[in-house]
C-alpha cells in the first residue's frame, strides 16, 4: 500500500481528530473505563478496615458484602437508562455514583464523619458498586455492538481488564498513598470517576464495518493484556517476599500504567491505515477502499423504532410466538423464556458461590493463620486469575465456537465444575491450599461473566442487550445474599462463638468476632461446592436445549450487515471522488 505522508500541521490535526473520533480509540477508552470498574473485587482487601474501625461482626460485614453484590449486579436501572439516553449520560451518572458511594465509605472509616448506621453503610457501598453497571453498560454494550462478530473476544478483553483492576488499583494506591488500606477506598472513589469523565464523549455506537485484520488487532491486545497480568502477578509475589520502598512502588505502578496504555499504539496504527486509504486517489481498476465516514465521526442519538414482530407485549407473543434463537427478542420475551430461567439458575449457583468466596477471602486467610501481607497476595492473585479466566473464556470459547461449533453453555458447565474444586480446597485446607484455591476460584469466577454475557447476546439478540445482560446477572446478588449472608456468615459466627465459649468468654467480651482454625469455613464451603455442582447440572440442560442453534452459523446476519455497510461506504466514497 502506498503511504501518504503527513505534509502539514492541518493534516496532522485532521488525523488526530480522526483517531479520537474513531472506533479503535473508543475501544481504548472502554479498556480504561473497564480497568477502573472492578473496585468491588477489592472488598476482601479493605473489608477488614471497615470491620475493625466500625466494630462489625462477620455477619454484619457479609451483609455489607451482599449490598455490594446487589449494587454490582442489579444493573437493570442502567440498562433501561441506556435504552433512552446517549452513552455519555450513562457514564456521567455512573461516575457520580462511584465517587459519592466510596467517598462516604472512606469518610466513615477514617472517622471524619460520625459513625454511620449499618443501613447507611449498606446504601453507600450499594451506590458505589452500582456504578460498575453504568460503566459496563456504557463501555461493554457499545463495544459489542461496534464489533458484533468478535463479541467473545471483545467481552473477554473488556471483562479481563475489569478483572485486572484489583491488582492495578493495588499498585496505584501503594505508589500514591503507601501501604494504607484506608486510602485504597479513597483511590477507588476518585480514580474511576475521573477516567469516565475524561473519556465520556469518545464512547458511542457506530456502524459495523468489516476490517480484514480485526482479529489480529484483538490478539495484539490480548498479548499486551497477558503481559500486564503476568507483570502484576510477579510484582505481587515479589512485594510479598521483599520490602519495597515508596520509590519502588512508584516504578511498578508506572510500568503497569505504560502497559495499560500500550494498546493505544496498536489502535493509532490501525487508524493511520484507514486515514491514508481515505486520502489515496481511486484506481478504477481496483476495488474501492473501505472508508469510515460520518458514522465514525459524529455523535448521534438514534431513536429506535419498534418492530411489531419483535416487540409485542401480548400474552401469546410473549409465551408462544417468540423469535428464533439469535433473533431480537423483546425484553419480556427474553426474561420469561425457558432458556433465560435455566441460565438464571446456573448464574445463581455459579456467581453466588464465587462471590461468597471472594467476599470472605480475607477472613479465610485470617482464620487459617496467614499474615496480612499474604492475605493481600491472595486477593491480588484472585484478581489476576480472574483476568485469565475472562480472557480464556472469551477468546477460547470464541475460537471453539467458530471452528468446532463448541457451544458456550458447555464451557459454562466445565467452569462450574472447576469452581467446585476451589471450594473444596477451602473446606479441607492444607498448607498453601489457599493459594491454589485463590487461583481456581478467581479463574472460574472470571470465566463465568464473559460466557454469561455472550450467551445472552447470542440467544436473544442485540437490540435490547443493554437491558437483558443486566437482567441476566440479577441472580448473582440473590445467590450472594442466600449463600453469603444467610449461610456462610452465620456458620462462621456460630463457630467463632464456640471458640469464645471454650475460652470462657462471651460476645460482649470482644469488639471483633473472629474465628481461627480449619473448621471456621468447612461446613459453609462444603455447601457452596454442592451448590456449584448443581449449577453445572443446570448449565448442562441449557447445552442440550441449544445444541442445534450452536451447530449453525450464528454470525451470518452480522456479516451480511457489515458487507452491506462496506458496499454503501465504498459507493459513497467513489461518488465523492468523481
Amino acid at each position: 500500500m502506498v503511504e501518504v505522508p503527513m505534509r502539514n500541521g492541518h493534516e496532522i490535526f485532521q488525523f488526530a481528530n480522526h483517531v479520537v473520533k474513531g472506533r479503535w480509540f473508543s475501544l481504548f477508552a472502554s479498556f480504561l473505563i473497564m480497568a477502573g470498574a472492578g473496585a468491588t473485587y477489592l472488598f476482601g482487601t479493605y473489608s477488614k478496615e471497615i470491620k475493625a474501625s466500625l466494630g462489625y461482626d462477620q455477619t454484619t460485614l457479609n451483609l455489607l458484602g451482599f449490598f455490594k453484590d446487589v449494587g454490582a449486579n442489579v444493573g437493570v436501572f442502567s440498562g433501561l437508562i441506556a435504552e433512552v439516553t446517549p452513552t455519555w449520560f450513562v457514564l456521567l451518572v455512573g461516575a457520580a455514583m462511584n465517587f459519592t458511594g466510596y467517598f462516604m465509605i472512606w469518610l466513615s472509616v477514617v472517622g471524619n464523619i460520625p459513625k454511620p448506621k449499618v443501613w447507611h453503610m449498606c446504601i453507600y457501598i450499594c451506590l458505589g458498586a452500582n456504578s460498575q453497571n453504568f460503566a459496563n453498560t456504557g463501555a461493554l454494550v457499545t463495544s459489542v455492538r461496534n464489533f458484533p462478530e468478535s463479541r467473545g473476544n471483545m467481552i473477554g478483553l473488556l471483562k479481563g481488564f475489569t478483572g485486572l483492576s484489583g491488582a492495578i488499583m493495588t499498585q496505584l494506591y501503594l505508589a500514591v498513598y503507601g501501604n494504607d488500606s484506608k486510602s485504597l477506598i479513597l483511590l477507588i472513589a476518585w480514580l474511576p470517576a475521573a477516567v469516565s469523565v475524561i473519556f465520556v464523549y469518545t464512547i458511542r455506537e457506530m456502524r459495523v464495518v468489516k476490517q480484514p485484520n480485526q482479529l489480529r488487532v484483538f490478539y495484539y491486545c490480548l498479548t499486551i493484556a497477558i503481559v500486564l497480568a503476568l507483570f502484576l502477578m510477579v510484582m505481587t509475589l515479589v512485594e510479598k517476599a521483599v520490602a519495597f520502598s515508596h520509590a519502588a512502588y512508584v516504578v511498578t505502578a508506572t510500568v503497569a500504567c505504560a502497559l495499560l496504555f500500550l494498546p493505544l499504539l496498536v489502535f493509532v496504527r490501525e487508524e493511520l491505515d484507514v486515514f491514508r486509504r481515505k486520502n489515496l486517489p481511486i484506481d478504477p481498476t481496483e476495488d474501492p477502499p473501505i472508508v469510515l465516514e460520518k458514522e465514525d465521526n459524529s455523535i448521534t442519538l438514534e431513536i429506535k423504532k419498534d418492530d411489531t414482530n419483535s416487540k409485542c407485549f401480548w400474552f401469546t407473543d410473549i409465551f408462544f410466538n417468540k423469535p428464533e434463537r439469535g433473533d431480537d427478542y423483546s425484553i419480556l420475551q427474553a426474561l420469561l423464556s425457558t432458556d433465560m430461567l435455566i441460565l438464571f439458575l446456573a448464574t445463581f449457583c455459579g456467581l453466588g458461590t464465587s462471590l461468597t468466596a471472594v467476599d470472605n477471602l480475607g477472613q479465610i486467610g485470617e482464620s487459617l493463620g496467614y499474615p496480612t501481607t499474604t492475605i493481600k497476595s491472595f486477593v491480588s492473585l484472585l484478581s489476576i486469575w480472574n483476568f485469565f479466566g475472562r480472557i480464556f473464556s472469551g477468546f477460547v470459547s470464541e475460537t471453539l465456537l467458530v471452528k468446532y461449533k463448541f457451544p458456550r453453555p458447555l464451557m459454562m458447565t466445565l467452569v462450574l465444575l472447576l469452581s467446585c474444586i476451589g471450594m473444596l480446597l477451602i473446606a479441607f485446607p492444607f498448607p498453601g491450599s489457599v493459594y491454589v484455591a485463590s487461583v481456581i476460584i478467581g479463574f472460574s469466577f472470571g470465566a463465568q461473566l464473559p460466557l454469561l454475557f455472550s450467551i445472552i447476546s447470542e440467544l436473544f439478540g442485540l437490540k435490547y442487550y443493554s437491558t437483558l445482560f443486566n437482567c441476566g446477572q440479577l441472580a448473582s446478588p440473590l445467590g450472594s445474599y442466600i449463600l453469603n449472608v444467610k449461610v456462610t456468615g452465620p456458620l462462621y459466627d456460630r463457630q467463632a462463638l464456640k471458640e469464645l465459649a471454650k475460652k470462657g468468654l462471651t460476645r460482649s467480651s470482644v469488639k471483633e468476632l473472629t474465628c481461627i482454625g480449619n473448621q471456621c469455613y468447612r461446613q459453609a464451603f462444603i455447601i457452596l461446592a454442592s451448590v456449584a455442582f448443581f449449577g453445572a447440572l443446570a448449565s448442562l440442560i441449557l447445552v442440550a436445549r441449544t445444541r442445534n442453534f450452536y451447530k449453525g452459523d450464528i454470525y451470518k446476519k452480522f456479516r451480511g450487515q457489515a458487507e452491506a455497510t462496506e458496499a454503501e461506504m465504498a459507493s459513497t466514497n467513489t461518488n465523492r471522488i468523481h
